[in-house]
């Protein structure tokens, strides 16, 4: 037991670069831990605690994303790594992603600046990431660079896994598969990523946040479940 004791007391004290955070839900939604997120203005959307959807257990978060830039709302964490950051979220949307632009994940992104995000979300029917300073694109939203994304399917939970490094990598998964076209790295050629790396900017989030943004008229609803974030790859 002392032993034990000990291992826990000095987990407590090891830096946020390897810093977890895992969560089912199973114990309800912790707003404290979880705070909602609705930078400038909320009118319309809503995250809550739902018992009757869930990827494991018994519980999920739902969030109803209404239409608007103003109909955002997320929950999230500031329990951020300092390094590599891996993020897995089980997730199950309502409708699919259609032509319009929308944010299901966003980060406020110190690199970019005081409230300024980075952004996953969908454009033109695919997955995709989007800086909010420049507003590039991952991939570029060319017929390649669409071709290179993947959809995200509805009504089914899907396993959505991304990891960031402090050298500038992206990488993303979907059901364990990599999406070639969400992917930038030191070393690995990415033809429809020419928007994104005209910047140098490394991404650097202090927090992430899970919900719904439109930036027209589109509504969709999300759940959220077995979220994950660590310094080190977790998986499905």
């Amino acid at each position: 037991m002392l032993r034990q004791g000990a291992l826990l007391a000095l987990l407590a004290l090891l830096p946020g670069s390897i810093a977890q955070v895992s969560e089912g839900f199973e114990n309800g939604l912790d707003t404290a831990a979880w705070p909602t997120y609705a930078p400038d203005c909320s009118q319309g959307g809503s995250v809550a605690l739902d018992s009757t959807q869930a990827h494991s257990g018994k519980n999920s978060v739902k969030v109803n994303g209404a239409g608007g830039y103003c109909g955002h709302i997320f929950f999230g964490t500031t329990k951020v790594p300092s390094g590599d950051i891996y993020v897995r979220t089980w997730l199950k949307a309502s409708k699919a992603l259609t032509d319009s632009h929308v944010t299901f994940i966003t980060m406020p992104d110190a690199a970019q600046g005081a409230k300024k995000h980075l952004r996953i979300g969908g454009q033109s029917k695919i997955l995709m990431y989007n800086r909010e300073t420049d507003d590039a694109t991952l991939p570029d939203l060319s017929p390649n660079g669409i071709a290179a994304s993947k959809a995200l399917p509805a009504n089914a939970w899907q396993c959505f896994e991304y990891h960031l490094g402090p050298d500038g990598t992206v990488e993303t998964w979907l059901n364990n598969v990599t999406i070639a076209g969400l992917t930038v790295k030191p070393g690995t050629a990415n033809a429809n990523a020419a928007q994104w790396q005209r910047s140098t900017v490394k991404p650097k989030p202090t927090a992430i946040y899970f919900g719904w943004e439109s930036y027209g008229g589109d509504t969709n609803t999300f759940w959220y479940d077995d979220i994950s974030v660590s310094s080190t790859r977790v998986g499905c």
